[in-house]
């Protein structure tokens, strides 16, 4: 298997079919993205007002959002990276709020289960360096979350 998935679900609202989902699509997403063997990532799922809180001590921004990623591959001032050890690719945190992924599916007109995966894999993209600050790195991430999306069959 390429990716290992730790899930840990703080609203106890998430059902075993939405992880399953969550764990389907992003093992798709790591052969898309030819993700070796061994890689680890954690996914834990909040509320509005726990990922308001993550938001605001981690990014400066006292509101919720949708989905924040911690990546464990960039390295951050003093941190020195450990190399030649035998141990697991750990890419990083994925922390997603369930209250936004249900208010997002309403006003988007799609179902909860398309927003959870579009969402968990925006986060996901994120651990592996894609990102939108400009318009040309949103165009790259965004073309390829939907290249992903519709391939995987979870369009709109």
């Amino acid at each position: 298997m390429r990716l290992n998935i730790d899930f840990t679900d703080e609203t106890s609202q998430v059902e075993e079919k939405d992880m399953d989902l969550v764990s389907r699509v992003l093992l798709f997403a790591a052969e898309n993205e030819n993700i070796g063997p061994e890689t680890e990532i954690s996914i834990t799922f909040v509320n509005n007002e726990q990922i308001r809180e993550i938001n605001k001590e981690y990014r400066g921004k006292d509101a919720p959002t949708d989905v924040i990623s911690f990546a464990m591959e960039e390295l951050g001032e003093d941190e020195i990276q450990i190399v030649g050890m035998e141990m697991p690719r750990v890419l990083g945190d994925i922390i997603i709020s369930i209250d936004r992924t249900k208010e997002q599916a309403e006003d988007y007109g799609h179902t909860f289960e398309r927003e959870l995966g579009f969402l968990a894999l925006h986060g996901f993209l994120h651990l592996l360096g894609y990102d939108h600050m400009t318009e040309a790195d949103e165009k790259k991430m965004f073309s390829k979350q939907k290249e992903i999306l519709d391939a995987y069959g979870l369009q709109r």
